[in-house]
């Protein structure tokens, strides 16, 4: 019994132990781990990039190992060799290579190993930021990120615009790798309390050259006052700012400049091919129609210059129906569709992507066999990273084309100068099928997309406009009503920012105009030299004026008159004519008027009410008045009770309430009587008019009974009654003489031979009848009316 209790107890302890076992806390990180980090920091100094050919060679910890190994990431680019040694020793980098050479690994790795390094967790918020100038680059960055440091235990948030930013909000203290576009990022600084980047250890730009320029300025200056001096930052870029301004803005501390193509001879890829054609500006859509019929096998990215442009060569080639999928991507969508965009030309082979520069940027297209640019680029800059979208990685290979005006063409001597090769062909006539009039046959049915077209002339006219080099985008030379036709609009849009900006700008002039202004012109000197009568007025016409002071008397006087605006050498005489007339006090009033009428503030409606106020008009009230022009009162308005008048003229502030419904109640008793004085006035109208009606119906009968025999109806269509009967003799004939003469009523016709018949059956001798006495019938076609008549006519009928 003893050693089953003491079994028992053991037993007890053991489940106590197992329990406690449950509940106890998660040992720390164990010191396997620090001494690997140890070992990882003491090998970064001796980082040789010559020696490099794996990431292997690279001191990296096993999750980011694996990670890269895992993505097929094995051998580094010369980008990631020289840049990652540096970022690990904690270096600020300044990194230019070619487009698709991979820097998005040479930042994400640093990042991934310094985070590591020190430990962080969710706890610690922001050790690292990365900003992109487009929403695409950093979902792209973000992509590439989840694939590498998956394994790792770091939270990585992307916080871009178009998201939820109530989802965001809520994160933001929990996120260690933020990727972001600048203007999300400093929304969330100036709202957002849980936003803290006080223990920053990274700051990356990719794009650098674009994040610092004049368009994200005033942001980026309010995010880096936001940001610790005390960082590690990394600028990379295709085209790499060295601006003293730009770099003193970062606060860099004595950072290395890693440009691994800067001696190449080309600074596009090797594997590309560039090449560029000459052609009218009403050509373009016509080879891009036939380029695109015939590269139906391959992936195509058209570049345009603007994001109306885009949408309208969208929605056009969709109607066309290529033969290809086609896809467009500017910056008016919604951020949902650009994704779904994005994703679908990175998946699909077969497809052509219509794009402003937000795709030109650091998105990793894979395959892209041609890059168009249809519209010329605004610098070598924007060229370079519109022509790296193909070509891309160590075994990458595409075609360039670019697309020029013939005063453009100056821009391939600066693209050879930044060592672009770049060679000049010819398109083939033969194979160019521009479907002009399938475009003017869509414009004209379709009225949404002929505003879209409008849309696009104007948005690409004001493109060139804006541009800063001169030399090469000149408005005055573009061809505007040849590139609207070659949209399919028939009549080119008005194009008012130009009118209204473009210096010297002079409307062009009809003949017919200056002919009618030069006889107004000279009918004023005839009646101002009549009105002068003086020698000295002609005198003063006849002298002669200088052309600066014609010049600004025609820009001050002509508006006034509204002489069209027309500028013509013989106004001279009427500028002078005007002098005289200075002295003649109408004009000045009016002209005095005139200018008070300018000056004069716009009426608020509280101005407006107190002049009614003072001027005691009535708003909103209506008078009616009589024929004779005397005002009628309002019933409605008149009291008729005592009471109610007494209660009008009572002067007592507020409404008694219970006085008033006392009121209401005498007056309805009036309004009841009224009411009933209407009704029965209204009855007695109504009886009126329906005698009325009853005694003009009964005046037309009348006229109508009145008439002569000869205008009564005619007979002459009856049945004879000798067919009908038969002829007998005796009386019977006479009879039907008579009644065939006087065409009698229905009871001669058909009752008389059957009283003759009813004699003889009786046995009633017919001789010892007496003979009755034959009445002459009355001729009565002429009494009878048009329905009696026909009454008659439908009785015989039916008798036969």
């Amino acid at each position: 019994m003893k050693q089953n209790n003491q079994e028992e107890k053991v037993k007890q302890q053991k489940s106590k132990k197992d329990k406690f076992k449950l509940y106890k806390p998660k040992k720390k990180k164990s010191s396997q781990e620090d001494a690997a980090i140890q070992y990882l920091q003491a090998q970064y100094d001796k980082i040789n990039p010559d020696t490099v050919k794996t990431f292997k060679d690279f001191p990296l910890s096993q999750k980011t190992l694996k990670g890269l190994k895992d993505n097929n990431f094995v051998t580094p680019t010369e980008i990631q060799r020289q840049a990652i040694g540096y970022a690990l020793q904690g270096k600020d980098i300044l990194g230019a290579a070619k487009t698709g050479s991979g820097k998005t690994l040479a930042f994400l790795i640093p990042i991934l190993e310094n985070l590591f390094c020190k430990k962080w967790t969710r706890l610690d918020g922001v050790g690292a930021l990365v900003i992109s100038p487009t929403r695409e680059l950093a979902y792209q960055i973000y992509e590439t990120l989840r694939k590498v440091g998956g394994l790792h235990d770091f939270s990585a948030g992307l916080i871009i615009g178009g998201q939820n930013l109530k989802f965001e909000r809520k994160r933001m203290d929990q996120i260690n790798i933020l990727i972001c576009t600048p203007g999300r990022l400093l929304q969330h600084m100036d709202e957002n309390p849980l936003f803290d980047c006080s223990h920053l250890q990274i700051l990356v730009l990719d794009e650098a050259d674009r994040c610092l320029d004049m368009g994200f300025e005033t942001t980026m200056n309010a995010i880096i006052e936001n940001l610790p001096k005390e960082r590690q930052t990394l600028l990379f870029s295709a085209t790499q700012t060295k601006s003293v301004k730009d770099l003193a803005r970062l606060s860099l501390s004595f950072p290395t400049y890693v440009a691994p193509h800067e001696q190449a001879e080309t600074v596009t890829p090797e594997s590309l091919q560039q090449s560029y054609i000459v052609c009218e500006i009403d050509e373009k859509i016509g080879i891009l129609w036939s380029f695109i019929r015939n590269h139906l096998k391959q992936k195509v990215l058209v570049f345009m210059a603007t994001c109306k442009q885009v949408k309208y060569t969208y929605d056009l080639f969709c109607k066309l129906r290529p033969g290809v999928s086609l896809l467009a991507l500017y910056g008016t969508l919604h951020q949902e569709k650009r994704e779904r965009i994005y994703n679908e030309f990175c998946r699909k082979s077969n497809v052509v992507l219509f794009a402003t520069d937000l795709a030109s940027r650091g998105l990793d297209f894979p395959r892209v066999n041609w890059v168009i640019q249809m519209d010329c680029p605004e610098d070598v800059q924007t060229y370079i990273h519109r022509a790296g979208r193909t070509a891309r990685g160590v075994f990458g290979k595409g075609e360039g084309l670019l697309m020029l005006l013939p005063h453009e063409e100056k821009i391939v001597d600066d693209l050879k100068k930044s060592k672009i090769p770049i060679n000049k062909i010819a398109v083939d006539p033969s194979k160019v099928v521009a479907p002009q009039r399938k475009i003017e046959g869509l414009l004209s049915d379709n009225t949404d997309l002929k505003q879209t077209a409008q849309r696009a002339f104007v948005s690409y006219v004001k493109s060139i406009f804006l541009m800063k080099n001169k030399e090469i985008f000149n408005v005055q030379l573009l061809d505007t009503d040849a590139y609207a036709r070659s949209l399919g609009l028939i009549v080119p849009p008005r194009i008012r920012f130009l009118h209204k900006n473009l210096k010297g700008y002079n409307p062009p002039k009809k003949e017919s105009d200056n002919e009618e202004n030069e006889d107004v012109l000279d009918k004023l000197k005839a009646k101002a030299e009549n009105d002068a009568g003086t020698d000295q007025s002609s005198d003063e016409i006849e002298k002669p004026i200088p052309q600066e002071k014609k010049n600004k008397k025609l820009t001050k006087e002509l508006p006034k008159f509204d002489f069209h605006n027309d500028a013509d050498s013989e106004e001279d005489e009427f500028l002078q004519v005007k002098k005289v007339n200075v002295d003649i006090k109408p004009p000045i009033e009016e002209e005095e008027h005139n200018i008070s009428k300018k000056k004069k503030k716009p009426l608020t409606k509280a101005a407006v009410a107190k002049k009614l106020l003072k001027k005691k008009i009535k708003v909103n009230t209506q008078v009616k008045f009589t024929e004779d022009g005397e005002a009628i009162d309002d019933e409605k308005k008149d009291v008729k009770s005592e009471l109610a008048k007494q209660f009008i003229n009572e002067d007592v502030g507020g409404i008694d309430i219970e006085k008033a419904r006392e009121v209401l109640k005498e007056e309805d008793k009036f309004d009841k009587i009224r009411f009933r004085e209407k009704v029965k006035a209204k009855h007695k109208e109504q009886k009126r008019k329906l005698k009325n009606k009853k005694k003009e119906e009964a005046e037309e009968q009348d006229d109508f009974g009145s008439q002569s025999e000869s205008d009564g109806p005619d007979l002459s269509w009856l049945p004879d009654p000798d067919k009908i009967y038969g002829k007998d003799s005796g009386s019977e004939k006479e009879d039907h003489s008579h009644i065939e003469d006087n065409s009698g009523s229905d009871e001669d016709i058909y009752h008389r031979p059957l009283k003759h018949k009813l004699v003889e059956s009786k046995g009633i001798p017919q001789d010892s009848v007496a003979p009755r006495k034959k009445k002459k019938l009355k001729d009565i076609s002429g009494s009878l009316s048009i329905q009696e008549a026909e009454a008659l006519a439908m009785r015989l009928l039916q008798s036969q």
